[in-house]
């Protein structure tokens, strides 16, 4: 049973900083890439950050220099670490674990910015 759980989601004031951890469970984590997305209300589901098996990152260009991805493959583990965050990052994030055919989602976490 494969299973993506993200956490870490928060209410977090402007400038502040979060991580979220998105672990996953029943894949052959190292041959997956992790990718997050963000949704806010009202909105389309946008790809934010992902990192390939082998380390390799792409950063969506309205969160670089704030925003890094990186993975742990020993835990099974991938990051979003978030600074600088703005209150129109405010959205749900979700992670998902992809390998063609395979795609898995998490159920997402909250992240709201505001003071």
């Amino acid at each position: 049973q494969v299973q993506v759980v993200e956490s870490g989601g928060g209410l977090v004031q402007p400038e502040g900083s979060l991580r979220l951890s998105c672990a996953a469970s029943g894949i052959t984590f190292i041959v997956y890439t992790m990718e997050w997305y963000r949704q806010a209300p009202g909105k389309e589901r946008d790809l934010v950050a992902r990192i390939n098996p082998i380390g390799l990152t792409d950063i969506a260009q309205f969160v670089k220099g704030r925003f890094t991805i990186s993975r742990d493959d020993a835990k099974n583990t991938a990051y979003l670490q978030m600074d600088s965050l703005k209150p129109e990052d405010t959205a749900v994030y979700y992670c998902r674990a992809a390998a063609h055919p395979n795609y898995y989602w998490g159920q997402g976490t909250q992240v709201t910015v505001s003071s």
